[in-house]
């Protein structure tokens, strides 16, 4: 399955290591370094024509990570995640 972060960019929900509120990550002197050494790697890619309010952080199966700014509320990201694996679940039930 697939999560939608923004400006038509979706990834892969297996892949999603964390959804991170960027008002209230970015308190922490970790989170900004993380931010920064991202950016400084070139693995940040930004996905908001806004002001962001998340960001994602995705390792793919070569263990490459990526973090996705996003102007998409952690909330409904999550919901939306939430809501992909109740599907997945309510279709895994109904393989008898």
């Amino acid at each position: 399955m697939y999560l939608h972060l923004g400006l038509d960019k979706v990834v892969r929900l297996d892949e999603v290591v964390g959804i991170f509120d960027m008002e209230k990550s970015t308190i922490s002197k970790f989170s900004r370094q993380f931010l920064a050494d991202a950016e400084k790697g070139g693995r940040i890619v930004n996905v908001a024509q806004d002001l962001p309010k998340s960001y994602i952080v995705c390792v793919d199966k070569d263990k490459n990570e990526t973090v996705y700014i996003s102007q998409i509320s952690p909330s409904t990201l999550r919901r939306r995640a939430g809501y992909i694996d109740g599907l997945s679940e309510s279709f895994a039930g109904n393989e008898d």
